[in-house]
């Protein structure tokens, strides 16, 4: 009878053992079968916020990997050539007018949040300190450029032609009575080298970075801009899985509390 013990005490230590086996080969296979989706995004706040939903997109069986650009350019091409499979960066704005310009195919496919964009300055604390003859910096892409102009025209500091026109340019400038004198730059440098002007009107995903809050800006967006960042892939893929586990994820209450919490207001969200 002992033997007999031992022989089965055996054959069920063998079948465990195969057992685990089999369940770890399983869970190396779902591990493999997970997709990975790739997506591009300035660092702050964009990056921050996806990294959030790192786990949460691994439970679902989605890779996230996350591209840092420090511009606004080469994410697009990087969409629309197929080095991505999304992008988180951009307004809508910007992203109608990379199209249009680039004869890209990209959509927006998820609605955010909205970053205010302000005027700062590191040498006057006031706006009315402005002097005449003035410099501004802006950001020099067409869409953030004529957002920074409206911005100036609804100061008063600027009259434009047309303020609703979301393209607007310095030869849309019909008055500047203070004879302000504004120059476009890189918006991703704006940060750096606004002590070399008399303020500078930045986005606040290089804002934020660089140290400024909505409290220091002195001027700044009403929470209603229509300028609202989003998800974009290609036009070919709103329908992909992975990229409806993101959109899906972006828009959870998680991604909500933590843009509230984070950023106080210089993030608003819209979901």
């Amino acid at each position: 009878m002992k033997a007999k013990h031992i022989v089965w005490a055996f054959v069920l230590s063998v079948a465990a053992l195969l057992s685990g086996c089999g369940q770890s080969d399983k869970g190396d296979q779902t591990q493999e079968a997970s997709t990975e989706i790739k997506v591009g995004a300035t660092p702050v706040p964009h990056a921050k916020i996806l990294e959030i939903i790192r786990e949460d997109l691994q439970k679902e069986g989605v890779r996230l990997s996350i591209v840092e650009f420090s511009d606004y350019v080469t994410p697009n091409l990087s969409l629309n050539d197929g080095s991505l499979d999304a992008n988180f960066f951009q307004h809508k704005p910007y992203l109608y007018e990379m199209n249009k310009e680039r004869k890209l195919d990209l959509v927006a496919v998820a609605d955010i949040h909205i970053e205010p964009m302000g005027f700062y300055s590191t040498k006057i604390s006031d706006i009315a300190e402005l002097a005449q003859g003035g410099s501004i910096a802006i950001p020099n892409d067409p869409t953030n450029g004529g957002r920074a102009l409206i911005l100036l025209h609804n100061k008063g500091l600027i009259t434009l032609k047309d303020p609703s026109n979301l393209a607007s340019t310095q030869a849309d400038i019909i008055e500047n009575p203070k004879d302000f004198k504004i120059v476009s730059v890189e918006a991703a440098l704006l940060p750096r080298i606004v002590k070399e002007y008399d303020g500078a009107v930045i986005n606040s995903n290089f804002a934020i970075p660089a140290g400024f809050t909505s409290k220091d800006a002195l001027i700044i967006e009403d929470r209603s801009s229509p300028y609202v960042n989003v998800l974009v892939v290609k036009a070919n893929n709103i329908d992909n899985p992975s990229v409806l586990k993101l959109k899906k994820a972006l828009q959870s209450p998680k991604v909500k509390e933590f843009i509230e919490k984070t950023y106080n207001g210089e993030l608003v969200p819209v979901f």
